[in-house]
């Protein structure tokens, strides 16, 4: 639990002991249940912590002290939300999964690590209601795709946290051609060894 602690001391999180815990044992779960499931590939089986639990960390330094509502699309195993859910108590999370098995896992999940700033939304996101500070966005769909619905369901000033994937070669270029209302694009670097997170904010 010290590289966790020390991990998301890198990204500016401060962990407490238990929070650390949690996230162990979500790392535990996902090994143990997800797998299993198909939700995460068998192959990321010894590298779940740096592939998607850290992975999915980078995006909490991005959160205002303001935000108090966030919608994950697509959450499939809870990644990012679960992770971000964990060291962001303050802020109230929905997992948007419309898949039956993915979003029981989800329920599990949120049952074991008794998250009560946590709710599954076992349906299609776009039913969501609007107003969200934040919605993140991995391995959920094109850029292109997902913009126009972030931005259904962000209130005017929150932003859309999207997870670009390494072989996107032009993520910025990508964000600001996107069709959809007007936004604001940035793109951050979290951490060196990993994809950038697009940044594009509800004007």
């Amino acid at each position: 639990m010290k590289r966790i602690v020390t991990d998301a001391a890198t990204l500016g999180i401060e962990l407490s002991p238990h929070q650390a815990r949690l996230i162990r044992r979500y790392e535990t779960l996902l090994l143990e249940r997800a797998i299993p499931m198909g939700l995460v590939a068998r192959s990321d089986s010894d590298r779940l912590y740096e592939r998607h639990i850290l992975d999915s960390l980078r995006a909490a330094p991005l959160f205002r002290p303001s935000d108090r509502r966030a919608y994950d699309l697509g959450s499939g195993a809870g990644l990012p939300g679960i992770s971000l859910a964990i060291v962001l108590p303050r802020c109230r999370f929905t997992l948007a999964e419309s898949r039956s098995k993915r979003s029981a896992f989800l329920e599990l999940a949120v049952e074991r690590l008794g998250l009560s700033n946590v709710d599954v939304h076992a349906g299609s996101a776009d039913t969501l209601p609007a107003g969200a500070d934040i919605v993140t966005a991995r391995a959920f769909a094109p850029l292109e795709r997902t913009w126009p619905l972030a931005a259904g369901l962000l209130r005017v000033g929150g932003k859309l946290i999207y997870f670009a994937g390494k072989r996107i070669r032009d993520p910025e270029g990508m964000a600001r051609a996107a069709a959809g209302p007007s936004r604001q694009v940035s793109i951050e670097k979290v951490l060196e060894s990993m994809a950038p997170l697009v940044m594009m904010t509800l004007e």
